[in-house]
């Protein structure tokens, strides 16, 4: 076993985008909920995002459709989430 096999998923995503490592569990488990029923474990949508060498920190419905759309993990994906509006436009 080499030193990056004791490395969490969550902590490599964690230094990938420079987040919290609460944020990077949040990040990865998030993108499993982005599908219907089989869920990729976290190890590979940590070796996804690597190869894909984002620039800044996707969505976790962006990586998994990304996962889809390249085969990396072909299953169903739930619906989109709705995007949070400004308060202030709610009331406009």
């Amino acid at each position: 076993m080499n030193s990056q096999d004791k490395v969490k998923a969550f902590e490599q995503v964690a230094r990938l985008f420079s987040i919290s490592n609460e944020s990077a569990k949040y990040f990865l488990n998030h993108v499993q909920k982005s599908f219907k029923l089989e869920r990729p474990p976290h190890k590979l949508i940590l070796e996804f995002v690597e190869k894909q060498n984002y620039q800044f920190q996707p969505t976790p419905y962006d990586v998994a459709f990304a996962m889809k759309e390249s085969g990396a993990w072909n299953y169903d994906l739930g619906s989109r989430p709705a995007v949070v509006e400004d308060e202030e436009d709610l009331y406009k």
